[in-house]
């Protein structure tokens, strides 16, 4: 997994739209990158309405918020639609972007054994390293916990 300090590997992913978009267009800006394993699942819905209602706060932070999972363009489109979600949700299906930062991973639930997401979070800073990372994240109260340490105003980490 990406460690404080670690540069955010490139990514060309595709939005819901199904435009392509890379982190280049996001420097000089804090990112809220979060990875989370499906599109309207109970956990993943309650993560992103989180991200979702605390938009404001994170506005006025000075940092975006970007969801990434493995589902299509077409699913979160309706993900963002159903549940009103204002911010970017990449897709990468492929798992080239998951695995660069190491959150696609063999898991083990109910005796079976299959790869899939860690629901995890990494803060980005303006020139595209690391700051803070929130690893293995329950959803209910993650946005807010996010949401206080920018605006604790801690400076990066080295």
């Amino acid at each position: 997994m990406l460690a404080q300090g670690d540069m955010l590997p490139g990514f060309p992913l595709l939005d819901a739209e199904g435009k392509q978009r890379s982190l280049e267009e996001f420097r000089g800006r804090r990112i809220v990158l979060y990875f989370y394993p499906k599109d309207d699942t109970p956990g993943c819905t309650t993560e992103a309405c989180g991200f979702r209602d605390q938009k404001a706060g994170f506005d006025g932070a000075g940092a975006i918020v970007v969801g990434v999972s493995a589902d299509k363009p077409a699913s979160h489109a309706k993900f963002a639609a159903k549940f009103g979600l204002p911010f970017l949700l990449l897709s990468d299906p492929e798992h080239a972007f998951l695995e660069a930062c190491a959150v696609w991973v063999e898991k083990k639930m109910y005796g079976k054994t299959f790869m899939g997401i860690i629901r995890s979070t990494f803060l980005i800073d303006a020139t595209g390293r690391v700051e803070q990372v929130w690893p293995k994240v329950k959803p209910e109260g993650h946005a807010e916990e996010v949401l206080a340490f920018l605006m604790e105003g801690r400076p990066p980490q080295p």
